[in-house]
């Protein structure tokens, strides 16, 4: 096999480990405060957004040291040990405890940011200026199936359920921990990669590049891409879960909507990955469409959902939207949520790859920095705001940054024509 070939397939096997194990980990994060509202027992006083907040500020902060776990132990092992962590904070949900859920949340914090720094690096030094993109919406693709098969288990499983038992849950979590272990293995077939120079000053690498003018613009577009994650992969959920209106297979149809969700994010990354050449003026069509997306999305559910969806008890909400509700709409919005989503993080992961190349590590350290930060203040703020007031923060985000990965899109642009001439 060619060079060129061995590295694509490590792309792909990157691609299928994440699948599983975010087959496991997505579905029980879209699922688990649903889960919540439905536990028999009283002793456990948990909170699935609080929990979502803790792992992602953690996240956040555990980016500082990411870089150098991964050029200390190298990316293999960095991404298995932390899909060990992710396997266990999903088996916590067979037994739950309030003090295993919220230790296991902060593990998987730590555990998260490992993972993604060692997947940025090795998604950089398995590509060239001309492979970015394409690799990027391949691992994303690959990654993105794993709301649609997850989900499909959840609607399968739940179908006509009003209420989830203890039998329900402790069988879907199971199996759920089984599917993210299999993930975990798969990373032992990704072929040694060329290691970069090892460093013991990752963390003032990360600091100084998060004040560089690229990073400070990307800063808000990748800021908002945690926002939206928060969105649709805990909130949203919840909040078609919680339309009495939508009748007794509401809470199947929080599988369904993950799926929808996944379909989009699978479009998305197989489109523009592979067209990632063909794209004339670049990465700004691309994630243009996937605010445009974004804001059709975010007018629909207000008019949809029931403002105070994502506060309601398990019983749900009597509470009227401005519309009749539609379940067609609602699935319709998951789509648009995951093409947007897809739109925003390949282009993302394809620019930081490109102009951070030569130093991958810190480079996606500071990428997830940022994302888990707002990640985890969208997950804080989901426990008391109503869903218009959330809507609203996204599409401000979402506005400003696109216009600065516009300008953060041309001073890469700049760099490469620079690069062409000094080779010629």
């Amino acid at each position: 096999m060619s060079p060129e070939g061995k590295k694509l397939l490590n792309i792909i096997i990157l691609g299928f480990g994440f699948m599983f194990m975010f087959t496991a980990f997505q579905t029980c994060g879209n699922i688990e405060q649903t889960v919540i509202k439905s536990f028999n027992s009283t002793e456990f006083h948990g909170s699935g957004y609080t929990s979502m907040a803790i792992i992602y500020c953690v996240f956040s902060a555990s980016n500082l040291i990411a870089p150098s776990v991964v050029t200390i132990i190298g990316p293999q092992l960095s991404m298995f040990i932390s899909g060990l962590f992710y396997s266990a904070y999903i088996a916590m949900f067979i037994y739950p405890y309030t003090w295993s859920f919220y230790t296991a949340s902060v593990l998987v914090g730590i555990a998260a940011a490992v993972l993604w720094t060692a997947q940025g690096n090795v998604l950089a030094i398995n590509s060239t200026d001309s492979t970015i993109g394409r690799n990027s919406g391949v691992f994303w693709a690959l990654l993105q199936f794993s709301l649609f098969f997850g989900n499909l288990y959840i609607y399968c499983a739940w179908h006509g359920h009003v209420h989830i038992t203890d039998k329900d849950r402790r069988t879907v979590f199971i199996s759920l921990t089984v599917i993210s272990l299999v993930g975990c293995f798969l990373f032992f077939l990704i072929r040694k990669p060329d290691p970069e120079s090892a460093s013991s000053s990752d963390v003032t690498e990360a600091c100084k590049m998060f004040v560089t003018k690229e990073m400070l613009l990307l800063s808000i577009s990748i800021g908002y891409t945690g926002l939206e994650l928060t969105f649709y992969s805990g909130v949203y959920g919840t909040c078609i879960g919680a339309m009495t209106s939508f009748g007794q297979d509401a809470k199947s149809l929080i599988g369904i909507s993950g799926i929808c969700i996944g379909l989009g994010e699978i479009l998305g990354g197989s489109v523009f990955g592979m067209l990632n050449k063909r794209i004339r003026f670049g990465r700004n069509p691309v994630v243009l469409l996937g605010l445009g997306t974004h804001i059709v999305a975010f007018f629909l559910i207000f008019l949809n959902i029931a403002a105070d969806a994502p506060l309601a008890p398990e019983e749900g909400t009597d509470r009227q939207a401005y519309i009749t509700p539609s379940v067609g709409v609602a699935l319709l919005c998951s789509f648009l949520l995951g093409l947007g989503d897809s739109c925003f993080n390949t282009q993302l992961l394809s620019i930081v790859g490109f102009m951070f190349r030569d130093n991958s590590a810190p480079a996606f350290a500071v990428f997830k920095f940022i994302q888990s930060i707002m990640a985890a203040l969208a997950f804080y703020y989901s426990n008391y705001l109503l869903l218009h007031w959330q809507l609203l923060i996204l599409v401000l985000v979402g506005s400003l940054g696109t216009i600065t990965f516009f300008k953060a899109e041309q001073m890469a642009e700049s760099s490469r024509r620079e690069s062409d001439y000094d080779s010629i």
